[in-house]
């Protein structure tokens, strides 16, 4: 009941209208908003946007021997944003990571979004978390996997990416994770995946080895590029 007060109360701050929650409008049209001046991400020009959605979930990370945290992976829930006017979908990210931040220990991301219905009904397009690397066997990869949400039916909508691009977030960078480009290298929802507009999710700067694995609160934007969907 508090939580559910609490959405309320920062949405009604943020003032997002609850009719653009709605889902599943062409973004062909929409340009994606990366930074000037910098050559690390680059738009595609071959491809347009298919899918633009917002996530709410954790980083992994594991204290290595130097004293550090290593990334180890990420879990976390995709809701479509393609209805929203692209003007706001810096405010709604903010929406999304300042609920998700504030809300109590064992709220999931699935309750964050299935409780964003106080402003419309977001649809979840789908999952992210990693694999085992599908090309060499060994090491982690990212996946996303529309599979048992938007797609349900169609089991070749998911991609793997690999990594082509790494900007450090053009604000607060110690606090929130880089910004990525990624190929698809398996499966058929993307050729290019973006993640950008990060909100937290960076560890702590050091750590005692030995120490257990922590997860850490992060949303940010993906955008899905190409793929046959």
């Amino acid at each position: 009941m508090m939580f559910s007060i609490l959405l309320t109360t920062v949405f009604a701050s943020l003032t997002l209208a609850a009719p653009s929650l709605k889902s599943g409008c062409d973004v062909s049209h929409v340009v994606i908003p990366l930074p000037a001046g910098q050559t690390q991400l680059v738009a595609p020009t071959t491809t347009t946007p298919r899918f633009i959605g917002i996530a709410a979930g954790v980083q992994n990370y594991t204290c290595a021997a130097t004293g550090t945290y290593t990334n180890v992976g990420a879990v976390a829930e995709i809701f479509d944003v393609s209805c929203l006017d692209p003007g706001l979908f810096v405010k709604a990210t903010d929406i999304v990571s300042s609920v998700w931040e504030k809300a109590p220990k064992g709220v999931t991301p699935q309750k964050v979004i299935k409780d964003l219905a106080v402003i419309g009904s977001p649809i979840v397009l789908g999952q992210h978390y990693f694999i085992t690397n599908p090309i060499t066997g060994t090491g982690l990869s990212p996946k996303w996997d529309f599979t048992s949400a938007s797609l349900a039916g169609h089991p070749d909508a998911f991609v793997v990416g690999a990594r082509t691009g790494d900007l450090p977030s053009p604000t607060d960078p110690t606090e929130n994770i880089d910004w990525l480009s990624l190929d698809g290298v398996q499966g058929n929802l993307a050729d290019q995946i973006f993640r950008i507009e990060t909100r937290k999710g960076q560890p702590p700067s050091s750590c005692t080895p030995g120490t257990p694995d922590i997860s850490v609160r992060y949303a940010s934007q993906y955008w899905f590029f190409g793929g046959s969907f």
